[in-house]
């Protein structure tokens, strides 16, 4: 999984009053987790707004006032009217401890169901999955080339070495389901094959 780096500085002071006054600077008040003690500082708003608003999911090479950390985004707290970042929380990570996190699924190929009028469902855009950090790639790709219409992609079927995926084996990941068009279309052809037949019926049927 891609890396990005972002800076950061020890917050002097904390509380609700002064965490109102960062924020007026343009300062998100965050706070790392899950190493030897917890850290608090702030980020720049404007540059944690790039990372969070792409679909990108990223390690975070975290540099507060000199101290290293590698981390993932684990709770993002936002105004509920601005949608304004209020609160960051990182966690920390090592290449020896399995963690959970979310995946963008990344769908390939061309469906053999669509192409026969099927129509594509994707129920999940995201899978949740536990790993070591080194594990854990960039997006779950699955192929949908084979998938006819009925078939589909659950969450049990899929297997990629070093990751556990996390939720119901039955979930739905991708699916080709009929299409309203193919239903008409078919109903169509069976009403002509009615109809041919009769006709061959009646044709073959002695005059009285």
């Amino acid at each position: 999984m891609k890396s990005v780096a972002l800076n950061g500085n020890k917050r002097a002071e904390r509380g609700t009053s002064n965490a109102n006054n960062l924020r007026k600077e343009e300062k998100v008040p965050a706070v790392i987790y899950g190493g030897k003690e917890n850290v608090h500082f702030t980020v720049n708003e404007v540059k944690f707004n790039k990372i969070i608003n792409t679909p990108e999911v990223y390690f975070i090479d975290l540099d507060v006032d000199g101290a290293k950390f590698k981390a993932i985004i684990k709770d993002v707290q936002f105004h509920p009217v601005t949608d304004k970042v209020l609160h960051i929380d990182f966690l920390e990570v090592n290449d020896k401890k399995a963690v959970t996190i979310k995946i963008p699924v990344s769908l390939t190929g061309r469906s053999k169901g669509v192409a026969n009028g099927g129509t594509l469902k994707t129920p999940k855009t995201s899978l949740e999955i536990n790993g070591l950090p080194n594990a854990i790639p960039e997006n779950i790709q699955i192929d949908i080339t084979d998938l006819k219409i009925g078939d589909s992609v659950k969450v049990g079927d899929l297997d990629i070495p070093g990751l556990t995926f996390l939720g119901a084996d039955n979930a739905v990941v991708v699916g080709v389901k009929m299409s309203r068009n193919v239903v008409a279309e078919q109903e169509e052809e069976g009403e002509g094959e009615e109809g041919a037949e009769e006709g061959a019926e009646a044709e073959a049927s002695p005059a009285e």
